[in-house]
């Protein structure tokens, strides 16, 4: 077995004492709807904690909900200052573990497998999207990979972050490794347009969205209908960081939920953060913007999060995630993989909250 990974970071005392303070003299504040975007003020005289946070992928409408959170100040109002976005792509676990990021957003799979193989001491502590967007896409009227059974004798491009994910796919459906040519590929789609590669792992809110931009149609297989029901753009933390810095974690998922609330109401606001502010260098289609805001709304709203909040995974929904891992051959307890506490308890102390996540 793997030697346990061990985080290393140098936590401050002194800030945790002042988020405290700062929560207590904060807990009168209230935000906008969602929808309204307006900025929320912070005390001046209260001193912040930072936060480090690892996105998956790079600057696009995935992270809308923290562009709000920075932007309409909810960050600031819980306490938490300077929020560091860093872009991905990455998975997370590494960022984690060195400590260089306090808060990942990754998925079950990736971080199932980390706590099952190498005993990595990390923990979801919710979700964003109630359904994962994974799928293999392929070119319509070309290798249309409809089914799993399709992906036999088909050259896939898989990127090197999602790997664990395709192999977990293969399993589910009872597909050998030998029986698929792995290609590695980069995120750009442009091996499968070129017909280098007969499918293509995506997200379902990215790559055939900007592929029907540029009136390419394309086929798709979907992971969650086809073995893989889990949760996916997971909040994940390391165990240490979930110990010393607890109301850290609190303050950001308050702050989370608030922005994501408005960005489920706004989506040209949206498009606007991330083609004129977050990513306005990376020169994103604001139509295929449009479409992946439109898109991933779906997935972030769900009748748990109407009745419980947004981010909450039901027990259910916990099963079905740990059933898919373990069709994929990973074995986790629930108790290993969730700690769905801090989340509870911010609904607990935030009942306003709740009402949100519809």
């Amino acid at each position: 077995m793997s030697t346990p990974f061990s985080p290393r970071r140098a936590h401050h005392a002194a800030g945790l004492s002042a988020l405290l303070v700062g929560l207590l003299a904060l807990a009168g504040c209230s935000s906008e709807g969602p929808g309204t975007s307006a900025s929320v003020s912070a005390d001046p005289t209260v001193q912040t904690v930072p936060a480090t946070v690892q996105l998956s992928w790079i600057f696009n409408e995935e992270f809308a909900g923290e562009y709000f959170a920075e932007t309409a100040g909810y960050y600031a109002a819980a306490g938490l200052g300077p929020v560091q976005l860093v872009p991905g792509p990455s998975a997370g676990v590494p960022e984690l573990i060195s400590g260089t990021a306090d808060v990942a957003f990754s998925d079950a799979v990736t971080i199932g497998a980390a706590v099952a193989r190498e005993r990595a001491p990390l923990k979801i502590l919710g979700a964003v999207f109630q359904q994962n967007p994974f799928a293999v896409i392929s070119l319509a009227g070309g290798a249309d990979i409809a089914t799993p059974q399709d992906m036999i004798g088909k050259r896939i491009g898989v990127q090197d972050g999602n790997s664990a994910l395709f192999s977990a796919l293969l399993a589910a459906n009872g597909i050998g490794a030998d029986e698929v040519t792995v290609v590695p590929v980069q995120f750009d789609p442009a091996p499968l347009v070129n017909g280098e590669v007969d499918g293509f792992v995506a997200y379902l809110t990215n790559e055939p969205l900007v592929l029907e931009a540029r009136g390419i149609a394309t086929t798709t297989l979907p992971f969650a209908t086809n073995g893989l029901p889990f949760v996916a753009k997971t909040i994940t933390a390391a165990d240490e960081t979930i110990a010393e810095n607890r109301e850290m974690l609190k303050s950001f998922l308050r702050a989370e939920i608030q922005g994501w609330a408005d960005a489920l109401g706004n989506v040209d606001e949206t498009v606007r953060l991330v083609t004129e502010q977050f990513g306005a260098d990376l020169d994103l289609d604001p139509v295929a913007v449009r479409a992946g805001a439109e898109e991933q709304n779906t997935l972030v709203v769900s009748d748990e999060t109407v009745a419980n909040g947004l981010f909450t995974i039901s027990p259910e929904l916990q099963e079905r995630t740990l059933a898919s891992l373990s069709a994929a051959g990973i074995e986790v307890a629930a108790d290993d993989l969730f700690d769905l506490s801090l989340l509870a308890e911010v609904y607990a102390e935030f009942p306003e909250l709740v009402a949100l996540g519809s």
